[in-house]
């Protein structure tokens, strides 16, 4: 089938534009500190701005990225997903029965052991807790974005996170009680709930809609078209996310650097290893390029927005649980762009590609 002028454009814009996305998320990062320092009254206003610990700006800048992604998905292939379940088993086992005990081991070992010199021990156990609450959180929202930059399957993408979403409801809870070790973990039901109708249900719904309209247009490459003019919208979307997010933090980050530090390497070994345990496990498991990166990524990521509300909720806004969850949001871009990175570049490797 013969591509049309505008698909050939867009590939080609889209793919320049995202060459250098590392660049601009390290601008947006700077830009964001220096904002945030230079006017902390105003991120201060926008931090305020939320319900049931759910930022508004924060939800209008995920929708755009979400939303145009949502439109390419196409329900009449999630039919085929029964046919290929070892995607969908992969992100389970990783998310719920690997990811939680391994950031709850780590956590362990550099608070408990290999920093326990320099931090004292109740500030270590909160620092430990907010780690928890980041690996008993897989990711909702930022997952489509992360599918969408390594070329995965939007449909099967949907498939993962709507499941994942519906075991985090029940087992959230219980796991975190366990791992914390104590018996009644305050889980903000309103945050949860809202923050998947927020950002998976209704932009689900937006996408379907718009797409069905697209495709009763008269122009044969109108859905093309349209994601091509929306897919730099994303992108914006996350860049401007990052100056707010780096914004609101931006005292903290200048002020504690070195606690900073010492909480981001326990996150930054446990992001990547699991990104290698699920993407290698999808490499074993022969599984197509287009599952293997999303699944590989999706246990890296973190649903953020639910873990700081709980952090928030159990142990205070100024605690080390707290401090612990947002430098995970901190840290969590820049990882995962480089793990898009290195997807791309191991493309090859799946040579049962199904594209």
């Amino acid at each position: 089938m013969l591509e049309t002028k505008t698909e050939i454009k867009a590939e080609a814009e889209i793919g320049v534009f995202e060459r250098f996305l590392s660049l601009w998320v390290g601008s947006a990062i700077a830009i964001g500190v220096a904002l945030g320092l230079l006017f902390p009254n105003v991120f201060a206003v926008i931090a305020k701005l939320e319900y049931a610990h759910v930022n508004l700006f924060v939800a209008v800048l995920i929708w755009a990225m979400i939303y145009p992604m949502m439109v390419q998905v196409d329900f009449t292939a999630l039919k085929q997903i029964r046919n290929r379940p070892q995607g969908i088993w992969l992100t389970l086992v990783v998310n719920w029965l690997i990811k939680p005990f391994t950031m709850a081991f780590l956590g362990w070992l550099f608070f408990r052991v290999l920093f326990a010199e320099w931090v004292d021990p109740q500030s270590a156990g909160e620092y430990i807790a907010g780690m928890i609450l980041l690996g008993v959180a897989p990711c909702t929202a930022m997952v489509f974005v992360w599918s969408q930059l390594t070329k995965g399957d939007p449909n099967y993408t949907l498939a993962q996170v709507a499941i994942n979403d519906v075991i985090m409801i029940f087992a959230f809870a219980p796991i975190a009680a366990f791992l914390l070790g104590i018996s009644d973990v305050a889980v903000p039901w309103q945050t949860l709930l809202l923050s998947v109708f927020l950002y998976v249900v209704l932009p689900l719904l937006a996408g379907v809609v718009t797409r069905h309209q697209l495709k009763k247009s008269d122009r044969t490459d109108a859905l093309s078209k349209f994601s091509y003019q929306m897919k730099p919208v994303s992108i914006l979307g996350l860049l401007f996310m990052v100056v707010l997010l780096f914004g609101f933090q931006a005292p903290m980050i200048v002020s504690q650097p070195m606690i900073i530090v010492l909480i981001a390497i326990p996150l930054l070994l446990q992001s990547y290893g699991i990104f290698f345990i699920a993407y290698g496990a999808a490499w074993k498991l022969r599984l197509p390029y287009n599952i293997a990166a999303p699944a590989g990524l999706i246990g890296t990521s973190n649903f953020f927005e639910l873990a700081v509300a709980v952090a928030i909720s159990v142990f205070g806004l100024h605690s080390g649980a707290a401090l612990a969850t947002v430098v995970g949001v901190l840290v969590e871009v820049p990882v995962m762009l480089s793990l898009v990175a290195l997807a791309k570049n191991t493309r090859h490797w799946f040579q049962h590609d199904t594209h």
